[in-house]
Protein backbone atom coordinates (compact mmCIF):
# COMPACT_ATOMS: atom_id res chain seq x y z
CA UNK A 1 0.00 0.00 0.00
CA UNK A 2 1.35 3.40 -0.96
CA UNK A 3 2.18 5.71 1.90
CA UNK A 4 2.47 9.03 0.04
CA UNK A 5 0.01 11.49 1.53
CA UNK A 6 -0.67 13.07 -1.85
CA UNK A 7 -1.93 9.70 -3.09
CA UNK A 8 -3.81 8.66 0.03
CA UNK A 9 -4.68 12.01 1.63
CA UNK A 10 -3.22 10.80 4.89
CA UNK A 11 -4.74 12.27 8.02
CA UNK A 12 -4.06 11.67 11.70
CA UNK A 13 -7.04 10.69 13.80
CA UNK A 14 -6.84 10.88 17.59
CA UNK A 15 -9.33 9.46 20.08
CA UNK A 16 -8.42 11.28 23.30
CA UNK A 17 -9.92 9.55 26.32
CA UNK A 18 -9.67 9.89 30.05
CA UNK A 19 -7.33 6.90 30.43
CA UNK A 20 -5.83 6.33 26.97
CA UNK A 21 -5.09 8.10 23.71
CA UNK A 22 -5.49 6.22 20.44
CA UNK A 23 -3.53 7.77 17.55
CA UNK A 24 -3.83 6.49 13.99
CA UNK A 25 -2.64 7.46 10.52
CA UNK A 26 -5.69 7.09 8.28
CA UNK A 27 -5.92 7.08 4.49
CA UNK A 28 -8.74 8.43 2.33
CA UNK A 29 -10.48 5.04 2.38
CA UNK A 30 -10.79 5.09 6.15
CA UNK A 31 -8.06 2.50 6.64
CA UNK A 32 -5.77 2.86 9.65
CA UNK A 33 -2.24 2.40 8.31
CA UNK A 34 -0.28 2.84 11.54
CA UNK A 35 -1.36 3.21 15.12
CA UNK A 36 -0.06 4.01 18.59
CA UNK A 37 -1.85 3.68 21.92
CA UNK A 38 -0.59 5.61 24.96
CA UNK A 39 -1.84 6.32 28.46
CA UNK A 40 -3.38 9.72 29.03
CA UNK A 41 -1.01 11.94 30.99
CA UNK A 42 -2.75 13.22 34.13
CA UNK A 43 -0.39 16.19 34.58
CA UNK A 44 -2.53 18.63 32.65
CA UNK A 45 -3.33 19.46 29.02
CA UNK A 46 0.12 20.83 28.21
CA UNK A 47 1.68 17.48 29.11
CA UNK A 48 -0.86 15.67 26.91
CA UNK A 49 -0.10 17.96 23.97
CA UNK A 50 3.62 17.31 24.39
CA UNK A 51 3.18 13.53 24.46
CA UNK A 52 0.86 13.48 21.45
CA UNK A 53 3.33 15.63 19.53
CA UNK A 54 6.21 13.26 20.32
CA UNK A 55 4.24 10.18 19.28
CA UNK A 56 3.01 11.77 16.05
CA UNK A 57 6.52 12.81 15.04
CA UNK A 58 7.81 9.29 15.64
CA UNK A 59 4.96 7.80 13.60
CA UNK A 60 5.70 9.84 10.47
CA UNK A 61 7.96 8.48 7.77
CA UNK A 62 10.53 10.80 6.13
CA UNK A 63 8.88 13.34 3.81
CA UNK A 64 5.45 12.23 4.98
CA UNK A 65 3.27 15.06 6.24
CA UNK A 66 -0.40 14.36 7.05
CA UNK A 67 -2.89 16.86 5.70
CA UNK A 68 -4.37 17.49 9.14
CA UNK A 69 -4.92 16.13 12.62
CA UNK A 70 -8.42 15.40 13.88
CA UNK A 71 -9.13 14.94 17.59
CA UNK A 72 -12.27 13.56 19.17
CA UNK A 73 -12.69 13.84 22.94
CA UNK A 74 -15.48 13.83 25.48
CA UNK A 75 -16.60 17.27 26.53
CA UNK A 76 -17.88 20.61 25.38
CA UNK A 77 -15.90 21.64 22.33
CA UNK A 78 -15.78 24.89 20.39
CA UNK A 79 -14.83 23.25 17.12
CA UNK A 80 -14.17 26.40 15.10
CA UNK A 81 -11.50 27.57 17.54
CA UNK A 82 -10.39 24.11 18.67
CA UNK A 83 -11.03 25.03 22.30
CA UNK A 84 -12.02 22.49 24.93
CA UNK A 85 -14.47 24.39 27.12
CA UNK A 86 -14.87 21.54 29.57
CA UNK A 87 -13.62 17.96 29.53
CA UNK A 88 -15.16 16.19 32.55
CA UNK A 89 -12.95 13.10 32.31
CA UNK A 90 -9.77 15.17 32.46
CA UNK A 91 -10.84 18.32 34.29
CA UNK A 92 -9.74 20.60 31.46
CA UNK A 93 -11.36 24.02 31.27
CA UNK A 94 -11.08 26.44 28.30
CA UNK A 95 -7.91 24.88 26.92
CA UNK A 96 -6.96 25.79 23.30
CA UNK A 97 -6.08 22.23 22.32
CA UNK A 98 -6.17 22.83 18.58
CA UNK A 99 -3.84 25.81 18.48
CA UNK A 100 -1.42 24.38 21.06
CA UNK A 101 -0.96 21.10 19.19
CA UNK A 102 -0.79 22.92 15.88
CA UNK A 103 2.18 24.92 17.19
CA UNK A 104 3.98 21.67 18.00
CA UNK A 105 3.25 19.90 14.71
CA UNK A 106 2.83 22.72 12.20
CA UNK A 107 -0.16 20.81 10.78
CA UNK A 108 -3.82 21.99 10.90
CA UNK A 109 -5.52 20.54 13.97
CA UNK A 110 -9.30 20.15 14.26
CA UNK A 111 -11.12 19.22 17.46
CA UNK A 112 -14.61 17.82 17.95
CA UNK A 113 -16.70 15.87 20.43
CA UNK A 114 -15.82 12.17 20.66
CA UNK A 115 -19.34 10.96 19.88
CA UNK A 116 -19.56 13.16 16.79
CA UNK A 117 -16.15 11.93 15.70
CA UNK A 118 -17.34 8.32 15.96
CA UNK A 119 -20.47 9.28 14.05
CA UNK A 120 -18.31 10.66 11.23
CA UNK A 121 -16.49 7.34 11.08
CA UNK A 122 -19.62 5.20 11.01
CA UNK A 123 -21.35 7.47 8.50
CA UNK A 124 -18.55 7.57 5.94
CA UNK A 125 -16.83 4.21 6.47
CA UNK A 126 -19.03 2.01 8.65
CA UNK A 127 -22.68 1.14 9.13
CA UNK A 128 -23.87 4.44 7.64
CA UNK A 129 -22.16 4.28 4.25
CA UNK A 130 -24.39 5.82 1.57
CA UNK A 131 -27.02 7.04 4.04
CA UNK A 132 -27.79 10.78 4.00
CA UNK A 133 -30.16 10.81 7.01
CA UNK A 134 -29.05 8.94 10.08
CA UNK A 135 -28.48 9.14 13.81
CA UNK A 136 -25.45 7.52 15.40
CA UNK A 137 -26.48 7.04 19.03
CA UNK A 138 -24.11 5.83 21.74
CA UNK A 139 -25.43 4.53 25.07
CA UNK A 140 -22.42 4.27 27.35
CA UNK A 141 -21.41 5.96 30.57
CA UNK A 142 -23.40 8.88 29.14
CA UNK A 143 -25.62 9.26 26.08
CA UNK A 144 -24.74 11.26 22.99
CA UNK A 145 -25.36 11.30 19.26
CA UNK A 146 -24.13 12.47 15.91
CA UNK A 147 -26.97 13.45 13.59
CA UNK A 148 -26.72 13.53 9.81
CA UNK A 149 -29.50 15.39 7.98
CA UNK A 150 -29.69 15.55 4.20
CA UNK A 151 -26.05 14.58 3.86
CA UNK A 152 -24.72 17.10 6.38
CA UNK A 153 -23.55 16.57 9.96
CA UNK A 154 -25.83 18.64 12.18
CA UNK A 155 -23.78 21.07 14.29
CA UNK A 156 -26.25 23.53 15.80
CA UNK A 157 -25.70 27.25 16.36
CA UNK A 158 -23.10 26.63 19.09
CA UNK A 159 -21.79 23.21 18.04
CA UNK A 160 -23.97 21.46 20.62
CA UNK A 161 -26.28 19.46 18.36
CA UNK A 162 -26.53 15.82 19.36
CA UNK A 163 -26.75 16.28 23.13
CA UNK A 164 -29.77 14.00 23.10
CA UNK A 165 -28.85 12.53 26.47
CA UNK A 166 -30.25 15.68 28.04
CA UNK A 167 -33.68 15.71 26.46
CA UNK A 168 -36.32 15.29 29.15
CA UNK A 169 -38.25 12.01 29.23
CA UNK A 170 -39.76 12.34 32.73
CA UNK A 171 -40.65 15.80 34.05
CA UNK A 172 -40.21 14.67 37.64
CA UNK A 173 -37.64 12.00 36.97
CA UNK A 174 -34.28 11.36 38.68
CA UNK A 175 -31.64 14.11 38.79
CA UNK A 176 -29.11 14.25 35.99
CA UNK A 177 -25.48 15.34 36.05
CA UNK A 178 -26.48 18.39 33.99
CA UNK A 179 -28.68 19.70 36.81
CA UNK A 180 -31.98 18.83 35.16
CA UNK A 181 -34.36 16.02 36.07
CA UNK A 182 -35.64 13.10 34.04
CA UNK A 183 -33.07 13.29 31.24
CA UNK A 184 -32.64 10.39 28.83
CA UNK A 185 -29.14 9.94 30.27
CA UNK A 186 -30.44 9.87 33.85
CA UNK A 187 -32.71 6.96 32.93
CA UNK A 188 -30.74 4.77 30.52
CA UNK A 189 -26.99 5.47 30.66
CA UNK A 190 -24.34 3.35 32.31
CA UNK A 191 -24.05 5.56 35.36
CA UNK A 192 -27.86 5.69 35.67
CA UNK A 193 -28.11 1.89 35.65
CA UNK A 194 -25.58 1.60 38.48
CA UNK A 195 -27.20 4.43 40.46
CA UNK A 196 -30.72 3.03 40.10
CA UNK A 197 -29.58 -0.44 41.16
CA UNK A 198 -28.00 0.94 44.32
CA UNK A 199 -31.25 2.77 45.13
CA UNK A 200 -33.35 -0.37 44.72
CA UNK A 201 -30.97 -2.34 46.91
CA UNK A 202 -31.29 0.29 49.63
CA UNK A 203 -35.08 0.07 49.95
CA UNK A 204 -35.41 -3.66 49.22
CA UNK A 205 -32.92 -5.16 51.65
CA UNK A 206 -33.94 -8.79 51.05
CA UNK A 207 -33.60 -8.69 47.27
CA UNK A 208 -30.60 -6.41 47.71
CA UNK A 209 -28.74 -9.04 49.72
CA UNK A 210 -29.56 -11.68 47.11
CA UNK A 211 -28.24 -9.39 44.39
CA UNK A 212 -24.97 -8.71 46.22
CA UNK A 213 -24.54 -12.43 46.92
CA UNK A 214 -25.09 -13.11 43.23
CA UNK A 215 -22.41 -10.66 42.10
CA UNK A 216 -20.11 -11.61 44.98
CA UNK A 217 -19.43 -8.01 45.94
CA UNK A 218 -20.64 -4.84 47.62
CA UNK A 219 -22.46 -1.75 46.41
CA UNK A 220 -19.11 -0.28 45.42
CA UNK A 221 -18.75 -3.06 42.85
CA UNK A 222 -21.99 -2.24 41.06
CA UNK A 223 -21.56 -1.06 37.48
CA UNK A 224 -23.81 -1.24 34.44
CA UNK A 225 -21.87 -4.26 33.20
CA UNK A 226 -22.35 -6.06 36.55
CA UNK A 227 -26.09 -5.31 36.50
CA UNK A 228 -26.43 -6.63 32.95
CA UNK A 229 -24.59 -9.81 33.91
CA UNK A 230 -26.98 -10.22 36.86
CA UNK A 231 -29.91 -9.64 34.49
CA UNK A 232 -28.77 -12.58 32.38
CA UNK A 233 -28.75 -14.65 35.59
CA UNK A 234 -32.39 -13.67 36.28
CA UNK A 235 -31.71 -11.43 39.27
CA UNK A 236 -35.00 -9.85 40.36
CA UNK A 237 -33.43 -6.46 41.02
CA UNK A 238 -31.50 -6.47 37.76
CA UNK A 239 -34.64 -7.38 35.82
CA UNK A 240 -36.51 -4.53 37.50
CA UNK A 241 -33.81 -2.00 36.64
CA UNK A 242 -33.18 -3.16 33.07
CA UNK A 243 -36.92 -3.24 32.32
CA UNK A 244 -36.98 0.45 33.26
CA UNK A 245 -33.98 1.04 31.00
CA UNK A 246 -35.71 -0.73 28.11
CA UNK A 247 -38.74 1.56 28.45
CA UNK A 248 -36.52 4.66 28.55
CA UNK A 249 -34.53 3.55 25.51
CA UNK A 250 -37.65 2.95 23.47
CA UNK A 251 -39.20 6.27 24.51
CA UNK A 252 -36.03 8.25 23.85
CA UNK A 253 -35.28 6.67 20.50
CA UNK A 254 -38.91 6.96 19.39
CA UNK A 255 -38.66 10.70 20.10
CA UNK A 256 -35.54 10.93 17.95
CA UNK A 257 -37.15 8.92 15.15
CA UNK A 258 -40.20 11.19 15.14
CA UNK A 259 -38.15 14.39 15.36
CA UNK A 260 -35.55 13.63 12.65
CA UNK A 261 -37.09 10.87 10.51
CA UNK A 262 -33.74 9.14 9.88
CA UNK A 263 -33.41 6.25 7.46
CA UNK A 264 -31.06 4.53 9.88
CA UNK A 265 -30.16 4.63 13.57
CA UNK A 266 -26.74 3.22 14.42
CA UNK A 267 -27.03 2.14 18.03
CA UNK A 268 -23.85 1.46 19.97
CA UNK A 269 -21.88 2.27 23.10
CA UNK A 270 -20.80 0.22 26.10
CA UNK A 271 -24.30 -0.57 27.36
CA UNK A 272 -25.42 -1.88 23.97
CA UNK A 273 -22.19 -3.83 23.50
CA UNK A 274 -22.74 -5.50 26.88
CA UNK A 275 -26.42 -6.17 26.11
CA UNK A 276 -26.96 -6.63 22.35
CA UNK A 277 -30.45 -7.97 23.05
CA UNK A 278 -31.44 -4.34 23.60
CA UNK A 279 -31.29 -3.81 19.83
CA UNK A 280 -34.28 -6.11 19.33
CA UNK A 281 -36.05 -4.50 22.29
CA UNK A 282 -35.64 -1.10 20.66
CA UNK A 283 -36.69 -2.36 17.21
CA UNK A 284 -39.89 -3.87 18.58
CA UNK A 285 -40.62 -0.86 20.76
CA UNK A 286 -40.09 1.68 17.98
CA UNK A 287 -42.48 -0.22 15.72
CA UNK A 288 -45.17 0.28 18.38
CA UNK A 289 -44.36 3.77 19.70
CA UNK A 290 -42.98 5.83 16.83
CA UNK A 291 -45.14 7.30 14.08
CA UNK A 292 -45.73 4.85 11.25
CA UNK A 293 -44.20 7.19 8.68
CA UNK A 294 -40.96 7.34 10.66
CA UNK A 295 -40.77 3.73 11.78
CA UNK A 296 -41.94 1.57 8.89
CA UNK A 297 -38.69 1.75 6.91
CA UNK A 298 -36.32 2.73 9.76
CA UNK A 299 -33.27 0.50 10.17
CA UNK A 300 -31.73 0.11 13.63
CA UNK A 301 -28.28 -1.42 13.33
CA UNK A 302 -25.06 -1.95 15.24
CA UNK A 303 -21.88 0.04 14.53
CA UNK A 304 -19.36 -1.65 12.26
CA UNK A 305 -16.10 0.12 13.13
CA UNK A 306 -16.23 -0.69 16.86
CA UNK A 307 -12.99 0.45 18.51
CA UNK A 308 -11.76 2.11 15.31
CA UNK A 309 -14.64 4.56 14.96
CA UNK A 310 -13.08 7.33 17.08
CA UNK A 311 -9.75 7.38 15.22
CA UNK A 312 -11.23 7.01 11.73
CA UNK A 313 -14.00 9.49 12.46
CA UNK A 314 -11.66 12.12 13.91
CA UNK A 315 -9.56 11.91 10.75
CA UNK A 316 -12.66 12.18 8.54
CA UNK A 317 -13.85 15.20 10.51
CA UNK A 318 -10.51 16.94 10.00
CA UNK A 319 -10.63 16.34 6.25
CA UNK A 320 -14.16 17.70 6.08
CA UNK A 321 -13.15 20.82 8.01
CA UNK A 322 -10.27 21.46 5.59
CA UNK A 323 -12.60 21.12 2.60
CA UNK A 324 -15.20 23.38 4.22
CA UNK A 325 -12.63 26.08 4.93
CA UNK A 326 -11.24 25.90 1.40
CA UNK A 327 -14.75 26.20 0.00
CA UNK A 328 -15.50 29.24 2.15
CA UNK A 329 -12.19 30.86 1.24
Amino acid sequence: MKMNNEKNNLTLGIDLGGTKIDIGLVDSSGIILRRELIKTNKNGPEAVVSEISNVVKKMQLPNETPLAVGIGMAGQIQAEAGVVHFAPNLGWVDFPLGSELQKQLNIPVKVTNDVRAAAWGEWLFGAGIGCSDLICLFIGTGIGAGIVCNGEMLLGSHNAAGEVGHMTLELNGPPCSCGNHGCFEALASGWAIAKRTKEVITYDSYEGKRFLDLIGGTQDDITARVVLEAYRKNSGIAIRVIDEVKAALVAGIANLANAFNPAKIILGGGVITSAPFLLDVVREGIAKRALKTTSESLEIVQPQLKGDAGVIGAAAFAVNELKRQQKNG
